[in-house]
């Protein structure tokens, strides 16, 4: 009787297990990018009486400039996390400050193949970043210091003064600062 119960137990577990691991990713908000999880266990949730101020800091290069970058799928895992917690996207404030090595990222097709001899992966991600409501913004001194203009980046971000100053107008403001 003791290995009767012992293996029932294992296949309830593993029958659990299964249906969470074996789940497709969602993307509530952000479409087709930023593939997350639901996760039944999970205590800890968003609360989606709130409406949510984020500020997202990213610097960090891409891996492989053939890959979508990391950081910048990232920005979308963010956004349908709190998409699935039941946070409706009218209650997502979004912004996204693009600086240092991750600004190549932002390059429109043209120049992201002449600098890498491939196209441009983050390009969809953006787009669909944007449409979910998210504010992607460069850093106008990153574009100086590595000599690159406004006609160089894809057409739906906008030029900010400074990442810097980004950061210090809206964190007083409430947002949330995450550092990609």
């Amino acid at each position: 009787m003791h290995k009767l119960i012992k293996y029932t137990l294992i296949l309830i577990s593993t029958l659990g297990c299964s249906s969470i691991f074996g789940q497709s990713a969602q993307f509530p908000i952000v479409k087709a990018y930023g593939g997350i999880y639901e996760i039944p266990d999970a205590t800890e949730r968003p609360d989606p009486t709130l409406t949510y101020k984020l500020l997202v800091d990213l610097s960090t290069a891409a891996e492989d400039n053939k890959q979508i970058s990391r950081w910048v799928d990232n920005v979308a895992r963010l956004m349908n996390l709190h998409g699935l917690a039941g946070v409706p996207k009218a209650a997502l404030k979004v912004k996204v400050v693009v600086h240092g090595g991750a600004i190549f990222t932002l390059l429109n097709n043209a120049q992201y193949q002449e600098r890498f001899q491939t196209d441009n992966p983050n390009l969809k991600v953006y787009e669909a970043l944007l449409e979910a409501g998210a504010d992607i913004m460069v850093c106008g001194q990153s574009l100086i210091a590595r000599k690159m203009v406004t006609k160089d980046l894809w057409p739906g971000v906008r030029v900010a003064h400074s990442a810097l100053t980004t950061v210090t107008t809206y964190v007083p403001q409430g947002y949330v600062l995450l550092k990609f």
